[in-house]
């Protein structure tokens, strides 16, 4: 078990790491197209290249772990990459990381180990063929509600005229794309559970392929939904539907279950919440810290007002009136000039 699980935590260190070097690497790039032009100056970029053989290595990592390891506990684990990317990205690319981030990055690892101290290995169970198709079809019903949702939604922005996205629909774009990056990695475990069983080894490549294409129309769905929404909504809901997808669809289609122990179980279940808190916490990071600081500013602002009334309103009680220093003069002078009369 703790094999496959090292063997995901470095394959989603390389697709992570793979896909920084290579946005670093088309900074000086042209768009990537098909001419030969371009794909010389891609060739020949050596930051660019490194990060593709990088993300490829990972994704060839992540096949492995998939083969010796339950979708709901490699799935979980593949939410660990965002605290590796932070890592990179603050001692490679120098960036600031805040107390939220580290925050995160901890819970995750310590949700990594929980779920390798939880999770076992199962035994092969035999496909029921009657599941697939039933998975297939309540994947195929949510993307048609989801994007019935979202022309909804945009139907009501344009006749309100809104041009900033809906929450609503930055919320499903996240859904899509995570619910497609947990069904590549279920069909990828399905192609292998076929060749275990002694299916047709054609099998194998195929779901390979669907996998694929699964990724990446999750891709096209998350730089969908990233180009006009905010990312911290487009990527939170991403990498929550990721791990629930991968967790639930393993458990009905798949044949996995939880551990049979309760120590287990609570520290399997316990490694998922875990992973899925400091996910968010890294995601939305940024945020969290800037609405505590303007939190605790406007606080501060509050207490300094209530103090600066109260000293006011000691000042003018502690000050004579201006009217009782005009009574009291104007009294001297009447009882010294009656007293001059009855001289």
């Amino acid at each position: 078990m703790w094999e496959s699980i090292l063997l995901t935590v470095a394959a989603t260190a390389g697709n992570n790491i793979g896909k920084i070097l290579q946005k670093k690497g088309t900074i000086i790039l042209p768009p990537l197209s098909f001419k030969l032009k371009v794909i010389r100056s891609y060739a020949s970029n050596r930051t660019w290249v490194i990060g593709f053989l990088v993300d490829i290595f990972g994704a060839l990592l992540m096949l492995r772990a998939l083969s010796l390891a339950p979708v709901s506990v490699i799935q979980p684990v593949s939410g660990c990459g965002l605290a590796i990317l932070s890592l990179f990205s603050h001692f490679y690319l120098k960036e600031v990381m805040n107390a939220v981030d580290w925050v995160g990055i901890t819970l995750a690892g310590f949700g990594t180990i929980g779920v390798g101290a939880g999770g076992e290995k199962h035994e092969v169970v035999a496909l029921s063929i009657f599941r697939l198709p039933a998975l297939a079809f309540v994947v195929f019903i949510l993307f048609i509600l989801l994007n019935g949702w979202v022309r909804i939604c945009k139907s009501q922005r344009r006749e309100q005229e809104m041009m900033e996205y809906d929450v609503v629909e930055e919320i499903i774009y996240g859904l899509e794309s995570g619910i497609l990056f947990g069904m590549s990695s279920v069909i990828s475990k399905i192609g292998f559970l076929f060749l275990d069983q002694g299916f047709p080894r054609l099998l194998a490549p195929v779901c390979i392929l669907i996998s694929v294409c699964c990724s990446g129309t999750g891709f096209y769905y998350q730089t969908r939904g990233l180009k006009h929404g905010r990312a911290i909504v487009v990527s939170t809901c991403a990498a929550v539907a990721s791990i629930l997808t991968g967790v639930l669809a393993g458990m009905f289609a798949l044949g996995e279950r939880l551990p049979s122990e309760p120590k287990a179980r609570l520290t399997l279940l316990l490694g998922w919440l875990l992973i899925i808190v400091g996910v968010i916490l890294l995601v939305g990071s940024t945020r969290l810290v800037r609405f505590l600081s303007c939190s605790s500013s406007q606080r501060r602002s509050n207490v300094d007002k209530n103090f600066g009334l109260r000293r006011t309103t000691s000042s003018r009680v502690r000050e004579p009136s201006p009217s009782a220093i005009i009574q009291a003069a104007t009294l001297n002078h009447l009882l010294s000039s009656s007293s001059k009369e009855k001289a």
